[in-house]
């Protein structure tokens, strides 16, 4: 036989295999019910914020592929001023596109009940301040459909003490020891000798705990040293009157207080850098002048602790995919990114 004639037969041979293959499996899936689905995701996929109707949008008025209808969502606290500023925003430009913020019935606030909420089908699309999770992929992926996380913004956290204390700063390592009780005095870290009272909500408040228990304490467990608070109004409140307080929010939610101070982070000593732009504004100067938010430090990551901000979409090809991409691609716009920044939070594009 030629070697033309040869490699003929080889071609023929292998396309027949092919066939054979791939009708086996379409056999096999039919048969056992079985959906093979090779471009399913394992793990949540996360936007590059270059889809073509954000990286063609400047306004809100020019997102295309925006559904009609009522949308329920929820999630995170930290989104409040988001909610508030731009949320409304967006429904007075795109009346079609109506939102409804929906609280859990049985849960605190917060990432983790938003997106436990957007599986079970109470919510459209989910705020979150933390990634998506693993154990909340697997039970998405138990009903049927995967999760899109797509960043919007930048958010940095902020740790804030009695605006009496004299300290410069405090590094991670330092801060993981007073919240894990390895530090119990402000003495051991270049402050007075007064004891630390470290405030925390509850890991399951919310995505800022989460986020804070995974990056800065490394997934340790909080010390007994640690007072629980059912939210920042309430820990803000408690550290404005208790001298060796300290607490972490959302800097938005801290820098510019006038009751309480935030404090310089660094990642080494030596390294402090400031969640506030400087020189700092005396509290005595508020509230007709406040603290400003470092927003350049936070963008270029010099500032220690910072984090994106999130939407959860559903990945099910239905109306709720669509609702949730075309909410993020609201906040994608130049419109958006510019009234995400006016609340206080860094634009990511």
């Amino acid at each position: 036989m030629s070697q033309k004639n040869e490699t003929a037969v080889l071609v023929s041979a292998l396309f027949i295999t092919l066939a054979v293959i791939g009708g086996g499996l379409w056999w096999f899936a039919n048969r056992s019910g079985i959906d093979i689905d090779f471009g399913r995701l394992t793990a949540p996929s996360e936007d590059d914020n270059s889809s073509p109707i954000a990286a063609g949008s400047t306004n809100f008025a020019s997102v295309q592929n925006v559904p009609s209808g009522l949308f329920n969502y929820g999630g995170s606290t930290t989104w409040a001023p988001i909610r508030l500023a731009v949320d409304s925003a967006i429904q007075a430009a795109r009346p079609e596109f109506r939102l409804r913020y929906v609280n859990p019935t049985s849960d605190t606030p917060g990432s983790a009940s938003g997106i436990r909420m957007l599986v079970d089908g109470t919510i459209t699309f989910a705020q979150s301040s933390r990634p998506v999770l693993d154990q909340e992929i697997a039970r998405a992926q138990q009903r049927g459909f995967g999760l899109k996380q797509t960043p919007v913004a930048i958010d940095g956290l902020a740790i804030a003490v009695n605006p009496n204390l004299d300290i410069p700063g405090l590094t991670i390592e330092q801060i993981r020891a007073i919240y894990t009780g390895k530090i119990a005095n402000w003495n051991q870290v270049g402050g007075p000798n007064l004891p630390i009272l470290p405030f925390s909500r509850r890991s399951s408040d919310g995505g800022t705990v989460e986020f804070f228990i995974q990056d800065i304490l490394a997934n340790q467990s909080f010390g007994s040293n640690v007072e629980f608070v059912p939210d920042t109004t309430q820990a803000l409140r408690r550290l404005a009157v208790t001298p060796g307080g300290i607490y972490y929010a959302s800097a938005p939610e801290v820098v510019p207080q006038c009751t309480i101070k935030s404090l310089p982070v660094g990642r080494g000593s030596g390294e402090f850098v400031p969640p506030y732009q400087e020189p700092f504004v005396p509290l005595s100067q508020c509230p007709s002048l406040r603290n400003s938010l470092n927003l350049e430090a936070f963008q270029t990551g010099q500032y220690p602790i910072t984090r994106n901000l999130f939407v959860v979409i559903k990945q099910n090809s239905q109306t709720d995919e669509q609702a949730g991409d075309a909410y993020a691609n609201f906040l994608l716009t130049t419109q958006g990114q510019e009234l995400i920044e006016q609340t206080g939070f860094v634009r990511i594009r």
